[in-house]
């Protein structure tokens, strides 16, 4: 029988999460202690400070393409796909992840070109039924006959010596876990530096004032007319602003009841193709929790 992390447990790991530090074609530049799963192949012990520790950034990306080809990153936590995977090469042992973590190839790491990094998901062999799970915290691969990329521990577990053809299962509890950690240790979710560069919209009325205890945030930088020019854009949104904090210049809509609030963060997940945060009264709340 397989044994999930438990909700009650994540508190434990996130206390003792340390962020992590630190492009070959086709892949991304732009403490509980352990563990035990029980799986086909027997007892599998697994880092869970690696897994759930917060990351330098969450990101998820606007849509982009490679060789013509168009993907689209999302937030997913019902993503539940098949199809062929394969081992990350060991070369790329140190060098830095789309989120800007260090990419170590001993620990239980992946790649996606769609899901938000970081994002926890379980890999099945479907050669053998041998699962993992792994921290996906890179782009790639772009491979079009490929949907994931395993570090060699990672496939090593599940008996992979190749490419090999998987089950990808986001973990949902284990996802929002990571995300909530990341977004609280560096204050926000960040989107792709080209979105401040888009040209703001044609000036449009301002909305009508409203006040309420919710504010999302859109995103971070450390450049403020980055931030400046994507709030111009956001107040087609709501109340659009800049809060200096620290070294980061952070986009927030304010002044939002809980119904508008649920209504702006749909509208920027469908709309922009962003993974906003949520506060209440300047504490970070799930983003699906109203």
């Amino acid at each position: 029988m397989k044994k999930l992390i438990s909700l009650a447990a994540l508190a434990a790991v996130l206390a003792g999460c340390t962020t992590a530090n630190q492009n070959n074609a086709g892949y991304g530049s732009d403490g509980f202690g352990e563990e035990t799963l029980t799986t086909d192949a027997g007892e599998q012990t697994l880092n869970n400070a690696y897994l759930l520790a917060a990351a330098p950034r969450y990101y998820v990306g606007n849509a982009y393409k490679v060789e013509d080809v168009q993907y689209i990153p999302a937030e997913d936590l019902t993503y539940n796909q098949t199809g062929i995977a394969g081992i990350v090469p060991a070369e790329l042992n140190g060098t830095k992840t789309s989120n800007g973590e260090t990419f170590d190839i001993n620990q239980m790491a992946a790649t996606s070109k769609t899901l938000p990094l970081p994002t926890i998901a379980r890999v099945t062999n479907l050669d053998n039924g041998q699962s993992v799970v792994v921290r996906v915290n890179n782009r790639g691969p772009f491979v079009n006959t490929r949907i994931m990329d395993l570090s060699p521990a990672a496939a090593a577990r599940i008996g992979m010596k190749g490419s090999a053809k998987v089950q990808i299962q986001v973990l949902g509890d284990e996802s929002i876990a990571v995300k909530n950690a990341t977004i609280g240790n560096t204050g926000a979710a960040v989107v792709e530096e080209t979105v401040a560069a888009q040209p703001a919209p044609a000036a449009q009325p301002a909305p009508v004032a409203t006040t309420g205890d919710y504010s999302v945030q859109v995103a971070a930088f450390y450049a403020e007319d980055s931030a400046n020019a994507l709030a111009a854009r956001m107040r087609a949104y709501g109340d659009a602003t800049v809060v200096h904090e620290g070294d980061m210049y952070k986009v927030r809509i304010e002044n939002l009841d809980a119904p508008k609030a649920r209504g702006v963060i749909d509208a920027l997940r469908s709309s922009e193709g962003m993974a906003p945060g949520l506060l209440k009264n300047g504490r970070w709340v799930n983003a699906d929790s109203i």
